[in-house]
């Protein structure tokens, strides 16, 4: 299956399957971006929020006219910030902000239950590096990537540059089908295999 992309300078269809990386220095630009890899070519997507919470990332998606009804959520933050979780059909929670085996099982499960072009956003990897630590964030995104290559969906993953090693940056690189390098000035470099 094909799937449209939308954003400046990356190629205008990847196949299912294809994990991308979002690399940016801070998170200014990075919504513009998501959303726009959200709203297009897209019958479900399910995003995995562990820089915000469920109700910050609705907002997004208010504010940049993203279609709602495609849309699930998991965010991994509110128990930790001990927020209320109030659960609905599209919003769902794992028991830590570390919890990976939790994460990985909710997006195999979307997946499973989900027809058509499927996409799913993660904010952010660093994040998840933050709590779980940089070798499990990292076999995280390779075990998500597997099941986008299953699943025949594509995937968006945000790992900011600044708090990484060169090393584990090169590493999150290897891990991904192409690469959207967002600078802070906001232009974009890409690299596709």
């Amino acid at each position: 299956m094909e799937y449209s992309l939308a954003i400046d300078e990356t190629p205008a269809t990847v196949s299912g399957g294809t994990g991308v990386l979002l690399l940016h220095p801070s998170t200014g630009e990075t919504d513009r971006i998501d959303t726009d890899f959200l709203k297009t070519d897209t019958d479900y997507f399910l995003v995995i929020s562990t820089r915000t919470t469920a109700r910050e990332v609705k907002q997004k998606l208010e504010y940049y006219d993203v279609d709602e009804d495609c849309a699930e959520i998991l965010d991994t933050l509110s128990i930790e910030r001990g927020y209320s979780r109030r659960s609905a059909d599209t919003v769902h929670y794992v028991a830590a902000p570390d919890d990976v085996d939790g994460i990985v099982e909710h997006i195999d499960g979307f997946l499973e239950a989900h027809d058509g072009k499927l996409r799913l956003s993660f904010d952010s990897i660093t994040e998840l590096a933050y709590y779980a630590g940089d070798e499990e964030a990292l076999e995280t995104a390779e075990r998500i990537v597997e099941l986008l290559e299953k699943h025949d969906a594509i995937g968006l993953f945000h790992v900011s540059e600044d708090p990484h090693d060169e090393a584990l940056v090169a590493q999150f690189r290897d891990v991904f089908d192409g690469t959207i390098d967002l600078d802070e000035d906001g232009h974009i470099d890409t690299d596709f295999d």
